[in-house]
């Protein structure tokens, strides 16, 4: 069985953490429509219950309101949760003192005085420059306002380049943030997960269900229950859907087999590739319930290279 816990620097995080993109926005995801902060305080509470207490915002998250929300929430909890959130590197922002403030706002709406991690949200770096963005980071670190540094959506080369730099410093970089599941392995092929393994970086997965398409909600023949932004992919579509059957099926037999979802074996997949953490959405609590029960089991490597072959050119 494994340990539930990966260390990363100066931290040990859960194998799964949650991502809270959808928590607090309206624009892409709808929040206050069919779920609010009641859900998302309840997936919350449930996910840290369940042993996946590491949460993953940014301060472009609902314009700040996804770091507000987990701020209200640390204060109606006595448990040990860890956050990362992100520095977007907009272009006004050059100089260090831009970091420092993102992060005073950051830490002021969250609630706290330390983070385990922060994170570049985008290479762009337009005039401040990467010498400079990792300097102010380094100095973070020094101060003790951040434990860890990572990036986020980084080439192999753009994450060889910050991992350089750091260390000038004596700042190991952590963590690249990058989307990576069953069905978007690019990761594995543009050397980004060869790089991160050299330089004992650690891949936090984004998107690790593939939206939904993972778990088996969406079908051909219930291609009808598309909603949102998910009707304009062709992954959602009839012929998109048709495709991955063979990946699903393998994933709902799996599921049988370990008595799980098919979600929580694709989730599992991801952990065996070593040193990756997929932090999935949860709008709910059923759905953090779900995330969590990927934790504390293990795919057999036959298995893992099964799911791994039916999806290699997928």
């Amino acid at each position: 069985m494994e340990t539930n816990k990966l260390s990363l620097g100066n931290i040990s995080l859960p194998t799964l953490g949650i991502g809270t993109w959808a928590w607090g926005d309206s624009l892409f995801w709808g929040y206050g429509s069919d779920y609010g902060e009641t859900e998302v305080e309840k997936a919350f509470a449930t996910a840290v219950a369940s042993g996946a207490s590491f949460f993953d915002t940014a301060e472009v998250y609902g314009l700040g309101e996804s770091e507000k929300l987990i701020g209200r929430f640390l204060k109606q909890t006595t448990q040990p949760v860890q956050i990362a959130t992100k520095f977007f590197p907009l272009p006004w922002r050059f100089g260090k003192q831009a970091v420092a403030d993102a992060l005073t706002a950051s830490l002021e709406r969250l609630g706290v005085e330390q983070i385990a991690l922060y994170q570049v949200h985008m290479p762009f770096d337009f005039f401040m420059g990467q010498q400079t963005l990792m300097e102010a980071l380094a100095d973070e670190v020094l101060r003790g306002r951040i434990l860890t540094v990572g990036v986020s959506n980084y080439s192999a080369t753009q994450m060889q380049q910050a991992h350089e730099l750091l260390a000038k410093y004596d700042v190991t970089l952590n963590v690249n943030q990058v989307r990576y599941s069953l069905l978007t392995r690019q990761i594995e092929k543009n050397g980004i997960l060869e790089k991160a393994r050299e330089l004992g970086v650690t891949i936090l997965a984004y998107s690790p269900l593939a939206q939904g398409l993972l778990t088996g909600k969406y079908t051909p023949e219930r291609q009808e229950k598309v909603t949102g932004a998910r009707k304009l992919d062709p992954k959602f579509s009839v012929s998109g859907l048709s495709k991955i059957e063979p990946i699903i099926s393998q994933l709902k037999q799996l599921g049988e087999k370990y008595q799980k979802n098919s979600g929580q074996v694709a989730l599992n997949w991801l952990m065996a590739q070593g040193n990756v953490i997929p932090i999935p959405g949860a709008k709910n609590a059923q759905q953090a319930a779900e995330n969590a029960g990927a934790m504390g089991w293990q795919l057999s490597s036959e298995d893992v290279e099964q799911l791994s072959l039916l999806s290699l050119n997928y």
